[in-house]
C-alpha cells in the first residue's frame, strides 16, 4: 500500500491510500479521487515521500504508538458501528448497493463482500462505496 498526502484545489489537505502508484494515477483519471471536505475531484499529490506498506520489516515502525492505538481504536469503532447498524447482505453488496441506488431497494447502510471488479462497476457508476476497515484485533 502506498499512502498519498493528497490536496485539493480548495487547498484541503488529506491522505489517500493506494495498492500502488498506478492504482492512484487510474482513479485519478477516472474522477474516483475526490476531496472529503468539499468533494471536489480535482485533487493531486503533494510533495512527500510516500509512505510503503507491506515491505519485510515493521510497516509501522515510523508511527508513535500512542498514534497506534488511537487509529486502531478508532478502527474498531467504525468497524462496530457498521456491524451494529447496517444490514449485512454478504457476496450480493454490489447488487444491494445498484439497487439501493437505483431506488427499487429500501435506502439503508450496507455491508458485505464484493469483487473487484464489481467495486470498481459501482465506481464508475457513480454508486459511492467503501471499504470496511480491518478488525484491528486480527491485525499485527
Amino acid at each position: 500500500m502506498i499512502r498519498y498526502a493528497l490536496v485539493c484545489r480548495h487547498a484541503h489537505e488529506f491522505e489517500g491510500w493506494f495498492g500502488s502508484s498506478t492504482d492512484y494515477d487510474d482513479q485519478a483519471a477516472r474522477g474516483l479521487v475526490e476531496c472529503p471536505t468539499c468533494r471536489s475531484p480535482e485533487v493531486r499529490k503533494q510533495i512527500m515521500a510516500p509512505a510503503v506498506v507491506g515491505t519485510k520489516g515493521s510497516a509501522h515502525a515510523d508511527i508513535p504508538a500512542p498514534a497506534r492505538t488511537v487509529v486502531m481504536e478508532a478502527m474498531g469503532k467504525i468497524r462496530r458501528h457498521v456491524q451494529d447498524n447496517f444490514d449485512y447482505v454478504g457476496d450480493a453488496f454490489a447488487k444491494e448497493a445498484r439497487a439501493i441506488h437505483d431506488g427499487t431497494s429500501e435506502d439503508r447502510g450496507i455491508y458485505g463482500e464484493a469483487k473487484p471488479a464489481e467495486v470498481r462497476a459501482l465506481h464508475e457508476d457513480g454508486i459511492r462505496v467503501a471499504p470496511l476497515p480491518p478488525d484491528p484485533t486480527e491485525l499485527n
